[in-house]
């Protein structure tokens, strides 16, 4: 069994020896540590730990905090379930999370059945917001690079034999744009 460390500062200005000071003093025999945002999904010390970390010998990954681990609630938990179906237990030390043991298991699922419910009433709170707005007559969704003015000229273009990519270029706006307004007017 070995104890192993992640820690994560979100710039290279940031100073992360309190949690690499604080791993150690928790048995971590190597740390790991991102200087990226948490908001970014492919972290190159994140992604090496995971792969350190042995399968069934009872490694233990053990975090300063959970926000140094995962960019969200549900992120975290696939995170730490993924970890669990490989036998490596997670701990986190300002938390006190600590899946080696019965009551912090049973802790890390009620975090993840709350996470799920979360997630299904953002959904169910999504979709309802959008058929009021079709009711309403509205679209959801981000209004269009593509003004009137736009579209008659990426038309004017198209007649001209300019190609997609062309009319995006002097438009300024994305090829998927041109050929949606395009193909609907």
């Amino acid at each position: 069994m070995s104890v192993i460390g992640y820690a994560r500062v979100s710039t290279l200005e940031q100073n992360p020896e309190l949690q690499e000071h604080a791993l150690r003093e928790a048995g971590a025999i190597k740390v790991f540590t991102d200087y990226e945002s948490g908001a970014k999904t492919a972290r190159a010390q994140l992604r090496a730990c995971l792969d350190y970390l042995r399968d069934d010998a009872g490694d233990v990954l053990v975090v300063w905090k959970l926000d140094r681990l995962g960019r969200s609630l549900s992120d975290l938990i696939d995170t730490v379930n993924a970890l669990g179906e490989r036998g490596v237990a997670f701990r986190s030390l300002t938390e006190g999370f600590d899946t080696t043991t019965a009551g912090g298991e049973f802790l890390f699922h009620i975090l993840g059945a709350l996470a799920q419910m979360e997630r299904r009433m953002i959904r169910e709170r999504t979709m309802a917001g959008l058929d009021a707005a079709r009711r309403e007559g509205r679209i959801g969704g981000r209004p269009t690079v593509m003004t009137p003015d736009r579209i008659e000229t990426a038309r004017m273009l198209r007649e001209q034999g300019k190609s997609y990519d062309a009319i995006a270029d002097t438009l300024r706006v994305g090829r998927s744009s041109v050929r949606r307004a395009l193909s609907v007017s």
